[in-house]
């Protein structure tokens, strides 16, 4: 793409030091060209979504495989692009620091890390550790050539933990480790997000579309920076697949299959590699 990896990462820089924006979650190159063509300023990926369209779990998706679809993704648009980086693949800092080298180097301009350990008897890594492994990000994503957005996850709530003392005792200490983001998946109401915002001074990044309270309006109005969209797109797209091929197969009618976009539409939205 014509747009360079400095100005892309500049851009993403800018969209975080003020206003609100919404960072819709591409799972391929294709669901990210139409997600550009559709205005929004910049692409996330979803690792579910990605990992559920190769057939495969959610988090067994290997990091070579992950970053080569972020890659496709850059490739495919001239947004940034923020990867869900899941635990960084593996335990160690010096993994997580690899692992950012590498999104650098894939063209990226962000990328999260969560704090999760894989294991359900453990699900999360403890504070210290923790806190070293987004040290670690942040001096690795310090020294990329381009300017990177270094999203630190506080993954206790989907990991099924009830202590929301210790989400909010993580994210201060992903943000004196130097994070340039905070987020918390999970935070179901409005009063769970102001909790959030009134004990750290980083911008935060809001996960929607999951039954959570609150429009892009309220959640702007309250000081939420950033609102992302995870895997929904991608299950409400097979959702709709579901329900067209249970009716072909049940009812024997197709009208599930029609009012899709048209051929010439999605085409259109491609791009050309012929020329």
């Amino acid at each position: 793409m014509d747009l360079s990896l400095e100005e892309r990462g500049r851009r993403f820089r800018e969209l975080h030091e003020s206003g609100c924006f919404v960072m819709p979650n591409a799972w391929d190159a294709g669901s990210a060209r139409l997600l550009e063509q559709a205005g929004f300023p910049a692409i996330g990926t979803t690792s579910a979504g990605y990992s559920w369209s190769a057939g495969l779990k959610d988090g067994t998706a290997s990091r070579e495989a992950v970053l080569a679809n972020a890659a496709a993704i850059v490739e495919a648009t001239e947004l940034p692009v923020s990867a869900d980086l899941l635990n960084g693949f593996g335990n160690s800092p010096e993994t997580v620091a690899e692992t950012i080298r590498l999104a650098g180097e894939a063209g990226l301009s962000g990328g999260s890390i969560e704090d999760t350990t894989g294991d359900p008897e453990e699900p999360l890594f403890d504070l210290s550790l923790s806190t070293e492994r987004i040290v670690a990000a942040v001096e690795c994503a310090r020294k990329l050539p381009q300017k990177f957005v270094l999203c630190a996850r506080a993954d206790g709530l989907f990991a099924g933990e009830k202590d929301f003392d210790d989400i909010i005792a993580r994210l201060q200490a992903y943000e004196k480790a130097g994070a340039d983001l905070l987020y918390a998946p999970a935070l179901m109401t409005l009063d769970q997000v102001k909790s959030v915002l009134g004990e750290v001074s980083k911008p935060i990044n809001v996960l929607c579309g999951i039954g959570n309270e609150g429009s892009f309006g309220e959640l702007r109005d309250l000081g939420v920076r950033r609102i992302s969209l995870g895997s929904t797109l991608y299950r409400s797209a097979l959702a709709a697949m579901q329900r067209a091929a249970l009716e072909v197969r049940d009812e024997g009618t197709f009208g599930g299959v029609a009012g899709g976009l048209a051929s010439a539409e999605l085409n259109a939205l491609m791009l050309d590699e012929t020329t």
